[in-house]
């Protein structure tokens, strides 16, 4: 299961919301998982940006607002990745030189962040810090000089 987005604001009495960090279409018939339960989009309107959607497991507003912040979830068949777009468990356990492993992704306001190493070094994961990823290797390389990793080295 990946993640599609996140369960907004509640619109309307028929269970409705508005979906946050919407990752895919969620056109209707779309299966989906929200708080362990299975649900299919059953109406969708807004926006690609803020769509508003309906889905046949939430009934009347009290519930969906009862599930905002929640994940929407689908099958991986259902929302493929795009160019460039990793799942968090590709990136946990690829090394990345002179700090270690990817410990875990953390999903942060603004950009999710790698936890790295021992130390527990924080790596923002924005295009500018990374310069290339490698799965299949297990490795991640970083533009050292943006994240001005070698002076901080230097400094120590």
């Amino acid at each position: 299961m990946v993640p599609v987005g996140r369960v907004g604001r509640a619109h309307g009495r028929d269970g409705s919301f508005h979906v946050e960090a919407p990752g895919h279409a969620l056109t209707e018939g779309t299966e989906l998982t929200v708080a362990g339960q299975a649900a299919v989009v059953e109406r969708r309107a807004g926006t690609d940006d803020r769509p508003l959607i309906k889905l046949s497991a939430v009934h009347g507003r009290e519930a969906a607002a009862a599930l905002r912040g929640e994940a929407l979830l689908a099958a991986q068949a259902d929302a493929p990745l795009a160019e460039g777009e990793w799942l968090a468990e590709d990136l946990v356990g690829c090394l990345i030189e002179g700090l270690g492993e990817v410990r875990r992704v953390v999903s942060a306001p603004s950009c999710d962040v790698l936890e790295v190493g021992d130390d527990g070094v924080l790596i923002p994961f924005i295009a500018e810090a990374i310069r290339s990823i490698d799965p299949q290797a297990r490795s991640i390389e970083l533009d050292r000089r943006f994240l001005a990793l070698d002076e901080r080295q230097e400094q120590r």
